[in-house]
């Protein structure tokens, strides 16, 4: 499930890190002072995070051959206010959060048959806000890592519209020239539950990794009516009940305004009594310099789509369970004024998932171009390959902690050949090939280029450990592509493009050092990137042997891609 990669995977492995801490590693310190940081007070502070969103559309003529259900990246930035009370190690509180989102999503809805034009649903929030009550356990020497489960109210505004597809084919006949689409906006209550980590960074701030889920049950919307044939019938226009979900990710950064320690003369030199037990001889940079490289191992998951057409879709291509293996190289240089740099780049392969390529308005004769048509490909020979470069400054750094604002750059490229055809929804028309035939019938190159803008945090939990965070939104995408179809009886291929759209990407790492130089760890990472509505489509066909390709275009189009999942990693650090 996505969920874990969302980070609650690491924040789990850190609460049972907390919780594990045992008798023998207490021994290691001289002496073990009691809880010197209080949680008691007032706070406010602000987030930013993202993560995964699903939309549903119940379908009132039926099962669903496919789809009614939308993917909905998000990204969102907001603030919090909220209050603590601590009793010993227990702390109780309340907290108001509202957030800005930016997400987007579509997906085929409204299929319960191959004769009825079906629809495209897309759907996005924009705004969420919750209210919610807090329990946690202060953790360590002196209680400052708090870990906490928080539940209560949530609220989300969502917005989206139900089109029917074919609508170019519609105005190919001039009685059926009407265009069918529904738009809905609402505001609706649901629930969250979550669970985070803090700690208490300085005698004021603190720093939080949070995982939240959030679910609404969504009002009834009103479908177009559309058209089922042949023989041709309409089917009139009725409602679809909606409902979302969504796994977040959030990294926040609280100013409390009571904090103060416990006892008198604490600062971040007097956590122990003694010097840590792992330590190792200087590297050697100069004074105030750290650098820290390493490999991670990523399992990841992936998807792509690209849908020719804009409300309206004409061609849908869905690439999905693209699971993966790959490896890659980071680091991050730290200078002594705050000035840091970090990067990472990666390749991978996979060897399997699916392609459902779906058409309206495509086949022959005239009247069988109204209804739908679903096919079904495996993936083979996949391979990507991706790096992130960025330049920050850290506004707020001690000896065991860092947060930092940063921008940058990312790249991901993608290539996979689709093996097989086999009709999905309709009668077999010719297109697809005999049962266990197992020839490359095309292939996709996709290519995006992003800008980063994000935040980056670290700090260290109970000596040894330590978690790690970043946040980026990507304001400006890029994406070049190429579609090739190699089953039809003449050379067909698509160049795609589309410039100014979004994404968001988020990582975090939970680390043991194995000595002070030496580090292992595990983590969780989410990317998502899509372009604007419309981009671009250029369709190329040699339509006859030894004849000149002809270029038709541009035509509207729009692209998404998602990949995430759970690494692991060793590191080794300089300073």
């Amino acid at each position: 499930m996505r969920s874990q990669l969302l980070f609650c995977g690491v924040i789990t492995a850190a609460l049972v890190t907390g919780s594990a801490v045992n008798s023998a590693d207490l021994k290691q310190w001289v002496k073990v002072p009691p809880a010197v940081w209080s949680w008691t007070g007032g706070y406010i502070g602000g987030h930013v995070g993202g993560g995964y969103g699903r939309t549903s559309f119940s379908d009132p003529n039926g099962q669903s051959l496919y789809g009614d259900v939308v993917n909905t990246p998000v990204f969102l930035a907001g603030a919090q206010i909220g209050y603590n009370w601590q009793s010993e190690r227990w702390v109780f509180g309340v907290e108001l959060n509202a957030s800005r989102a930016v997400s987007d999503g579509t997906n085929t809805c409204l299929a319960a048959s191959s004769s009825v034009i079906s629809a495209n649903c897309s759907a996005g929030s924009n705004v969420f806000a919750t209210g919610t009550g807090r329990v946690g356990y202060a953790f360590g020497p002196h209680g400052k890592t708090l870990v906490y489960l928080k539940g209560g109210l949530a609220w989300q505004h969502n917005s989206g519209t139900i089109a029917s597809n074919g609508e170019l084919v519609r105005r190919a006949y001039p009685f059926l020239a009407t265009q069918n689409s529904t738009h809905f906006d609402y505001g609706r209550v649901g629930g969250t539950v979550g669970l985070g980590l803090e700690q208490a960074l300085t005698n004021a701030w603190s720093v939080s990794l949070e995982y939240d889920y959030l679910r609404f049950n969504g009002p009834s919307v009103a479908t177009p009516p559309t058209l089922q044939g042949p023989p041709f019938e309409t089917v009139p226009a009725n409602t679809a009940g909606l409902s979302s979900s969504y796994h977040i990710g959030k990294l926040g950064l609280n100013y409390h305004f009571d904090a103060h320690p416990a006892t008198p003369g604490w600062s971040d030199r007097s956590l122990y009594t003694t010097k840590p037990t792992v330590s190792a001889s200087r590297s050697g940079l100069a004074d105030g310099w750290s650098l820290e490289g390493g490999t991670r191992v990523w399992l990841s998951r992936g998807r792509f789509q690209w849908d020719a057409g804009s409300t309206d879709i004409i061609s849908r291509l869905t690439y999905h369970g693209l699971d993966g293996f790959s490896g890659e190289l980071f680091e991050r240089l730290d200078s002594p004024w705050g000035i840091f740099l970090k990067g990472n780049i990666g390749f991978g392969r996979f060897n399997n998932g699916n392609m459902n390529d779906e058409d309206w308005g495509m086949s022959a004769p005239p009247y069988h171009s109204l209804t739908y048509r679903n096919t079904l490909s495996g993936q083979a020979n996949g391979r990507f390959t991706y790096y992130t470069t960025d330049a920050g400054y850290d506004f707020l750094r001690g000896s065991t902690y860092k947060v930092g604002g940063f921008m940058g750059w990312s790249y991901y490229g993608q290539k996979s050949d689709s093996i097989g055809c086999v009709q999905m929804a309709s009668s077999n028309d010719g297109r697809c090939l005999a049962a266990g035939d197992r020839r490359i019938i095309g292939s996709q190159d996709t290519d995006w280029n992003a800008l980063r803008v994000g935040i980056s945090a670290e700090t260290t939990l109970l000596d040894r450990w330590r978690i790690s965070a970043d946040v980026a939104y990507l304001p400006w995408t890029d994406f070049r592509g190429r579609d090739n179809h190699l089953l039809r009886g003449h050379t067909t291929f698509a160049d795609q493009r589309g410039s100014g759209g979004g994404g968001v990407q988020l990582e975090a790492a939970l680390s043991y050092s194995i000595t002070k130089n030496v580090s292992v760890g595990i983590g969780g990472r989410y990317w998502a990137m899509w372009t604007p509505d419309p981009s671009e489509l250029f369709q190329t066909e040699a339509k006859a042997k030894n004849s000149y390709p002809v270029t038709e275009g541009p035509f509207s189009s729009n692209y998404r891609m998602e990949r995430w999942g759970t690494f692991f990693q060793a590191s080794y650090k300089f300073d």
